[in-house]
């Protein structure tokens, strides 16, 4: 599959630069759906593979050229997978600070001391005339006490992957592009290309 131009459906500028970094070795000309002017399209699926798929058959449907959407979303078990696909939404105003303290604060409430979470990620390539194609990554670890740390974007802060003592927010980007689930995900998509 060639791929020269792509368009990223997201407003989220951390992700469209986690993309962009982690797809710049393959020459594609990476481009967000604001560059384009295009809106965003609600996520009305109750997965995170259906709400991807819903973003990237829409917004290829409006322009014409191959669209990468992922939905990604952090999955607590003491919540029982809460957040999940509702993590921007949960996050009061979608204000992240504020998320990270009410989701503390439900484990808390919960009285279960069980930190285990994990991010999880589904991309959806879809391509004009062509049968959209999915990729999934997962990164496993924990929830941390409290925020700490001040890279990355979204629940980074609190979030700890297994086999580090730092959260994502504190190992910055060059370990944490390595290790996502985005970075898993987009490994995959990579493959695919090559």
């Amino acid at each position: 599959m060639k791929i020269t131009k792509l368009v990223v459906a997201s407003h989220n500028a951390g992700k469209i630069a986690e993309i962009k970094t982690l797809l710049s070795p393959l020459h594609i000309e990476v481009v967000s759906a604001a560059e384009l002017r295009l809106g965003d399209v609600e996520e009305t699926g109750t997965t995170f593979e259906e709400n991807a798929k819903i973003k990237a058959e829409t917004l290829t449907l409006q322009c014409g050229i191959p669209c990468l959407a992922d939905d990604s979303g952090l999955c607590v078990d003491a919540l029982n997978g809460r957040p999940g696909v509702f993590s921007a939404r949960y996050a009061p105003d979608r204000d992240f600070s504020k998320g990270m303290q009410k989701l503390l604060e439900e484990m808390k409430v919960s009285g279960s001391d069980n930190r285990k979470a994990h991010f999880s990620c589904c991309m959806a390539l879809a391509c004009p005339n062509a049968k959209t194609k999915i990729f999934e990554g997962r990164v496993d670890g924990k929830i941390a006490l409290k925020p700490s740390g001040s890279n990355g974007f979204g629940y980074d802060p609190i979030f700890v992957p297994d086999g580090y003592e730092q959260t994502f927010a504190e190992l910055g980007e060059d370990v944490k592009n390595k290790i996502s689930h985005r970075s898993r995900a987009l490994d995959k998509f990579i493959k695919e290309l090559k």
